[in-house]
């Protein structure tokens, strides 16, 4: 699962709409490093999970992330 986080800079469904394609772009690299891209679940949560918080509006690149998480088979 490749989850897509933003900062608070933007309007919540741009930030949404931004977070789904961040983690779109790294399906799209890892399926070029040879993961099969059916593996791969992508979501975005905007500025929702903040890595660092923050007031509205404000630039902090810790939280323009995309979290992997790796499920083990069968679970």
């Amino acid at each position: 699962m490749a989850t897509g986080h933003t900062d608070t800079v933007g309007t919540d469904s741009d930030n949404v709409a931004l977070s789904k394609r961040r983690a779109g772009a790294v399906r799209t690299e890892l399926s070029h490093d040879g993961v099969s891209g059916k593996l791969i679940s992508t979501s975005g949560v905007g500025e929702n999970d903040l890595a660092v918080p923050t007031a509205q509006n404000v630039n902090e690149p810790r939280n323009r992330r995309v979290e992997i998480t790796v499920q083990a088979p069968g679970m």
